[in-house]
């Protein structure tokens, strides 16, 4: 193997090492922060899914300069091949984590604008259970989760479709490592 050979070596396992990891972690990180409704942690994971899969394009260009034109070996289009479909998946995920912010948002915006009357309808049956002697206390089931429902199929797309991304990266590492 010349001295070329093992730098781009070196350099393939490098990107796929710093940039597999984050980019998995923050797609499979998604749909917890969509379910807490905390769409400036969602918009950094969005960030991070852009980035970090850009940059997974050197993965697959340090890797075809490694390959040298072998391109009839089985093993090599193959990995080629789920490498291009886990790359289409991640741009789904992307799309749906942009959608899911963007009703995370709105749900935000129409509860702020609903808060108010909220806020005094509250206040005035805790001053009317008051002068009842009531407790004056609210159930607050309708502010446990307040972003509960909110992107659920974004959610659930995301959560599966970086699973299968995943699996194919792991698919790909057994590949590489099997006939490496």
């Amino acid at each position: 193997m010349s001295t070329t050979d093992r730098l781009l070596l070196f350099l393939h396992i490098g990107f796929a090492i710093f940039t597999l990891g984050p980019l998995t972690a923050a797609t499979m990180a998604s749909p917890r922060y969509i379910r807490k409704g905390d769409v400036v942690v969602l918009r950094y994971l969005i960030r991070i899914t852009r980035i970090y899969g850009l940059g997974s394009l050197g993965i697959f260009l340090f890797g075809l300069f490694l390959a040298k034109g072998r391109f009839d070996q089985m093993w090599l289009s193959a990995s080629m091949t789920l490498f291009v479909v886990a790359l289409v998946l991640l741009l789904l995920v992307e799309r749906d984590q942009r959608k899911a912010a963007h009703a995370l948002e709105l749900a935000r915006a129409e509860g702020a604008a609903s808060a108010a009357p909220a806020e005094e309808a509250g206040e005035a049956q805790a001053a009317r259970d008051a002068d009842a002697g009531g407790s004056g206390t609210k159930t607050g089931q309708a502010d446990a989760a307040p972003f509960e429902h909110v992107a659920q199929v974004e959610r659930g797309r995301i959560a599966a479709l970086s699973g299968v991304v995943a699996l194919l990266w792991l698919v790909i590492l057994v590949l590489m490592i099997w006939n490496g």
